[in-house]
């Protein structure tokens, strides 16, 4: 099991679950940052956007050179984290519209 936990955290290893798990977690800080019905505008949004990026990153290398239903997969959970960061984005910005 050791071994298991060492290479999740590992990042020289690629581990779609780990980058969806930063994406996830950021995108509820980013809740939590923006006190989400009222939308106060806090610069601290930048930070669960990087992690969000970051997460990304991390998923979009397990992406595989011939398709499969694992190559699917994966492009399935990159849209999902395309849509966490514009979540991220438009609570960012919107209230910089108001």
């Amino acid at each position: 099991m050791h071994a298991h936990l060492r290479r999740f955290f590992d990042l020289r290893y690629r581990s779609v679950l780990r980058g969806m798990l930063v994406v996830l977690i950021s995108t509820v800080f980013a809740f939590r940052l923006s006190h989400f019905p009222n939308n106060f505008a806090t610069p601290w949004l930048l930070v669960p956007l990087l992690f969000a990026v970051a997460g990304t990153a991390d998923t979009t290398r397990c992406m595989q050179k011939q398709w499969n239903w694992y190559h699917g997969g994966v492009v399935l959970c990159l849209y999902t984290d395309l849509m966490a960061i514009c979540m991220i984005l438009f609570f960012l910005l919107y209230p910089l519209w108001l």
